[in-house]
């Protein structure tokens, strides 16, 4: 009874980027927070509730970060739609106090929306640290809407700006502007009143400025406007644009009061830091530096040599407990790796545990189907959710700290000679967490052109799905090959990965993608340290996403491979060491040989080499599958029914049977085989999301685009590392690329120059 007696009030986050909108959102939903999709398109759309207030239930909207109510981006659009259309109780505008003058324009804006509106000045704390003072109630008068001073990232004010909230939606409002109405201007507005539109002061001025989404939505007032304009030689998006800039620094700039000129003048703590951060020679080594002591933590097996004496020895020692959990070959292992082993040892004992069940012979099909096939594969892909969760811990503390907006900056003075803006780079980064995401957010680039490019390269930033793939090759290659240590062949990788990206987008702007480069503008947030809380959430939700793949697509996928692996033709069940009389080895040995130029095809041999063409292939449907392929494959070529083992000693049984039966797999083959499955076609996930986000028809071309990179990117990998010689050939060919792509565009600008003339 008292949930149908409980008030439900809808609210809506709306702020511009880095105003601290979506850590205000966790701070208020917490673990009620949900994540889907706004209807009709991809853009993620985040919702939640708080229940801090007796009797009353507060849904969150979060809103797309936007700096206008002016449609320039389907964010913008989503945010000004959402408001008008779906009528939300109240909007909180988020705004950063300590860049009161840029954040406001955009509050003068809803200002004129017959909604309910709080002002919540958010990283208050920011500048009680600056000296800084600024009067919240006065801005409230001048405003004619409440003014809350909040810290989102420390909690404070929280509750007060609920409360406010609350109150706010219990009193309808009426819009109003902050400009002068002239005469053109109240006739414009007396023709939006006169059809009856909602928010007509709002729907006036938005056709005063010639609006597109305006011209669609309300045809005929805004054509009375166009009229009315006609007899006007004012340019009416300039005037409102100036007015209400100049009522900011008129009337609420003031209301900020800091600390004497000579100490504001001192350089604060994010502008030393910025002084090295993003010093033109220094940005781009440091955060190379930053990236390898990453991938140290998280992936290496040699992360601290220890000393051969005294009690550390005695502890350490080959065969003590912890050989192989913390310890192996005179070093302890990375807090990534040894977190690693504790979850294989906790499923391989479960698989085991599991296994005992079945002692009856009649049912060995069920305990193979079960242990090898379904808790091997599921458990391949877990033993590496430690380290996928460690790297996207490290990568959101960068991002949420401040520093990866200050990367975004570094590397567009690298990306403009390459096409793209700085902006660029931000969806690029995020594709380290998953491709779907990344996606997703090239909505906020400018050009269609930008967006096709990014939308491209993001799946060769490796996601966290390809990690086990990363990790189990490179352990072998450091292992059995003799390589370097697998941090950095996994840190080479992602190096090659963003390389292979730049190269891909110079070679498309310079051809198909020809535009002007984009200007590039975007606020730097000032530093702070990342909140525990949101972290935390960041990484439950990264979890649940991964758990939720795990136990749907990769959960049908280990079926289907067991199933395949233990049939043969004739329907007749075959035990492990059979599986090369299955099925799936038929069907490897039919695809085998089309790897062949990347070395891990015909060289492999027909006994067991089918088995990374196998793996390749199942890796389309979800990047999982390979490592979950290998596991399971790996278990079969030891003839036992479950596989306890590392994914190391998986890739290194693969490796075993098919030198064994005389294949012939090198180095240059296993890097072939990584750098194949980085740059090819992304799960059927991604592919979905880039289907949604590309302009109609150039899917087909992406899909291409993608295999011609995978291919001759392994294939080139293979050739250099087991044939140095050929380093020459794939440098002129790739020099004969360049030199194509640079006189087709010198061609083509004198073409255009000679139609301009």
């Amino acid at each position: 009874m008292k949930e149908h007696e409980e008030r439900r009030i809808r609210v809506a986050l709306l702020g511009n980027p880095n105003s601290g909108k979506t850590t205000l959102f966790n701070a208020l939903t917490g673990a009620t927070a949900y994540v889907g999709n706004w209807p009709g398109v991809t853009v993620e759309k985040r919702s939640g509730v708080y229940r801090r207030i007796k009797g009353i239930k507060l849904e969150i909207v979060d809103l797309p970060g936007i700096y206008s109510l002016s449609p320039y981006s389907p964010e913008e659009e989503i945010a000004r739609n959402y408001i008008i259309d779906e009528h939300p109780d109240v909007v909180i505008n988020v705004v950063d106090a300590t860049n009161l003058e840029r954040n406001l324009y955009m509050s003068t804006q809803l200002l004129e929306m017959d909604v309910p509106s709080v002002i919540a000045l958010n990283m208050s704390d920011i500048l009680d640290k600056e000296g800084k003072q600024l009067q919240a109630a006065q801005l409230a008068k001048v405003l004619g809407v409440p003014v809350v001073s909040i810290s989102a990232l420390k909690g404070k004010g929280i509750h007060e700006l609920m409360e406010k909230a609350k109150e706010a939606a219990s009193t309808p409002r009426e819009g109003r502007t902050v400009l002068s109405l002239d005469k053109t201007m109240e006739d414009a507005l007396d023709a939006y009143r006169k059809a009856g539109i909602e928010s007509p002061l709002f729907h006036a001025i938005k056709a005063m400025e010639k609006d597109e989404l305006e011209a669609k939505k309300n045809p005929g007032p805004y054509k009375e406007v166009t009229g009315i304009l006609s007899s006007s030689e004012k340019d009416y998006e300039i005037e409102i644009a100036d007015g209400r800039y100049a009522f900011i620094e008129k009337e609420c700039a003031p209301l900020q009061a800091g600390r004497p000129k000579e100490a504001r003048e001192k350089l604060n703590f994010s502008d030393k830091v910025d002084k090295v951060l993003t010093n033109r020679f220094a940005g781009i080594p440091i955060f190379a530096v930053l990236l390898f002591l990453i991938f140290h933590i998280v992936f290496s097996e040699d992360f601290l040599y220890l000393s051969a004496s005294g009690a550390i020895q005695g502890t350490f020692a080959e065969g003590t407990m912890w050989e192989g959990l913390f310890y192996a070959d005179g070093a302890i292992m990375s807090p990534g790796v040894i977190l690693a082993n504790f979850v294989n040892c906790l499923t391989g004992g479960l698989t085991t545990a599991v296994s005992g069940w079945f002692t009856d012979p009649s049912l060995i099909p069920l305990q193979g189907f079960i242990c090898d096939g379904v808790l091997g594969g599921l458990f391949a892909v877990i033993g590496f959710i430690p380290q996928i969760l460690f790297l996207f811990l490290f990568f959101s503390i960068l991002e949420d700290s401040g520093y990866m907006a200050r990367v975004a900056f570094i590397f567009d003075r690298i990306f403009r000679r390459f096409g793209l803006s700085g902006r660029a780079f931000l969806p690029m980064i995020m594709g380290f967490g998953c491709s779907v995401p990344a996606m997703i957010n090239t909505r906020t680039l400018v050009t269609e052109k930008e967006r096709i490019q990014t939308i491209r390269v993001i799946p060769f930033f490796s996601c966290m799905a390809k990690a086990p793939i990363l990790a189990a090759v490179a352990g072998v290659l450091a292992s059995d090959f003799g390589w370097v240590a697998s941090d950095l062949i996994a840190l080479g990788v992602y190096v090659f990965g963003m390389i292979i990206a730049i190269v891909s987008i110079l070679v498309m702007h310079l051809t198909t993608m020809r535009e002007k480069v984009p200007p590039f503008i975007m606020e730097l947030p000032s530093y702070h340290l990342p909140q525990a809380r949101a972290l935390g959430i960041h990484i439950w939700d990264k979890a649940k996403h991964f758990f939720k793949k795990a136990f749907t697509i990769i959960f049908l996928t280990t079926i289907i491979i067991w199933v395949l692996s233990h049939f043969s033709w004739d329907y007749t069940y075959l035990a492990n060491n059979q599986i090369n009389e299955s099925v799936l080895a038929d069907i490897g040995r039919l695809i085998q040989p089309l790897f062949t130029p990347l070395g891990f095809g015909s060289q492999l041999g027909t006994a067991w080499g089918w088995a990374f063409a196998v793996t390749a292939i199942t890796g389309l449907i979800a990047k999982e599958n390979v490592i979950m392929t290998m596991a399971y494959l790996g278990a079969a070529i030891l003839h036992i029914e479950e596989f306890g083992g590392s994914d190391v000693e998986a890739v290194q049984a693969l490796v075993e049977a098919v030198t064994s039966t005389g294949g012939v797999l090198t180095s240059g083959a296993l890097f072939a085989f990584i750098m194949f499955n980085v740059l090819t076609i992304p799960c059927f996930a991604a592919v979905a999301t880039a289907h949604a986000e590309l302009p109609k028809g150039k899917l087909k071309w992406t899909l291409l685009f993608w295999l011609v990179v995978s291919y001759v990117g392994g294939t080139s990998f293979y050739l250099m590392i087991d044939y140095p010689w050929t380093i020459a050939i794939v440098a002129a060919l790739l020099a004969g690329l360049f030199a194509f792509a640079y006189f087709y565009n010198k061609k083509m600008n004198e073409k255009e120059r000679g139609v301009t003339a």
